[in-house]
């Protein structure tokens, strides 16, 4: 009987084609972050077994989206961005509020948050967009990715939710960058510098005046000067911080953390649950959780430069970075070397919808690395050249 169940998982695990260091190094993330997730709520199962939940239900968006092939992907991608731009638009105008923001479109049944989706879906965009022509690509196709990246950036700032723009503007502009595009618009390279130089601190001046609302300006100033205000907006930076150093090499151990246990470190199960692991697993697990990520953060570029077309590569490249990104801001967020942004930590931090949309990056990633195959290609290219024709 039990070899019969092995056989039938066997063949189940062959049937789906999961990449198997991809998948075993998802694993143990998980496995440490369901650990640090028992800490953070004192030693209580009840955050783990919903995390648990969670986890089975974005494995199974994995498993489903690791057998979509990318040409059905880049065919959707116009109708995909524009679905996202129309949710973006009714959460302004129906949107439901929830901590002071208005990001969530409420179903009856279920309520969810549409710049989630963006997080995948502009990546998906603008790598179609750049793939239907030579790389490096030309202005035209450029201009196009940065209007649409900008468009999708503006609606998620009026919700007001900055960090998540920036995070989802990134994403796009990290496809541009694997693209090779330049930005040549003056002949001589210091003047082109300096007309580049100038546009940026045009957007940043514009921003800060006329699109930062005073909550988000504060949190940047804290960012310099904590100690100015220890108990109101440098609260979270201070206490992350003492929780970080007083871990020492080893940590305090599981459970042990003074800072978490007395409910110092705030949103401790989310947003800055890396205190928790650094206060009771100290340097060490530190170590321990880099090194899993860059195995994971290698295999993804591993399994995109493998592709032999430019939507796949430019695809699963930007989603390995927008991964690392959003691993750098969280780390760098409680360590207090960049403002207060609401970013959850990959695989650690509880939560649903991060997660779902995570594991589809992954299923992705696994997707492009399985449909790659000659006939495919094939495919593909003359699915290029009869849109090109249209």
């Amino acid at each position: 009987m039990n070899n019969y169940i092995f056989k039938k998982i066997i063949l189940f695990y062959r049937f789906f084609k999961i990449d198997t260091p991809l998948l075993v190094f998802i694993i143990l993330l998980s496995g440490l972050g369901l650990l640090i997730l028992y800490s953070s709520s004192g030693g209580s199962l009840d955050l783990v077994n919903r995390q648990l939940i969670h986890l089975g239900l974005a494995t199974s968006v994995m498993l489903v989206v690791a057998q979509i092939p990318p040409l059905l992907l880049m065919r959707s991608a116009p109708i995909l961005l524009l679905l996202g731009i129309i949710l973006l638009t009714l959460v302004l105008l129906f949107g439901s509020y929830g901590g002071g923001a208005q990001r969530w479109l409420n179903l009856g049944l279920i309520k969810f948050q549409p710049s989630e989706m963006m997080k995948i879906i502009v990546p998906i965009a603008i790598a179609a967009i750049l793939s239907e022509s030579t790389l490096p690509p030309r202005a035209r196709p450029v201009i196009i990715s940065l209007v649409g990246i900008a468009i999708v950036v503006l609606l998620i700032a009026k919700q007001p939710d900055l960090g998540t723009s920036l995070l989802i503007g990134a994403s796009g502009i990290y496809v541009l960058f694997f693209s090779g595009f330049r930005i040549r618009l003056l002949k001589n390279l210091w003047l082109n510098l300096g007309l580049i130089a100038g546009i940026l601190g045009g957007l940043l001046y514009f921003a800060w005046n006329y699109l930062l609302i005073s909550y988000q300006k504060n949190r940047i100033l804290t960012l310099f000067n904590p100690e100015s205000d220890p108990l109101g907006s440098g609260y979270h930076i201070l206490q992350s911080k003492i929780a970080i150093g007083s871990g020492g090499l080893t940590g305090k151990g599981i459970t042990q953390g003074s800072q978490s246990r007395l409910d110092f470190v705030p949103e401790q199960s989310t947003d800055f649950i890396f205190s928790v692991l650094a206060e009771e697993m100290g340097f060490v697990g530190f170590i321990l959780l880099l090194s899993i990520y860059t195995l994971i953060i290698y295999r993804c570029f591993n399994l995109s430069l493998r592709c032999e077309d430019n939507f796949s590569r430019l695809l699963g490249a930007s989603l390995t970075f927008v991964l690392f990104t959003y691993i750098f801001v969280n780390m760098a967020m409680v360590s207090g070397l960049l403002p207060v942004v609401g970013v959850p930590l990959p695989l650690i931090s509880y939560g649903g919808s991060s997660l779902m949309t995570l594991m589809a990056s992954f299923g992705i990633i696994m997707s492009i690395h399985k449909h790659k195959s000659p006939r495919y290609l094939q495919e593909k290219t003359k699915s290029l050249k009869l849109h090109r024709r249209l």
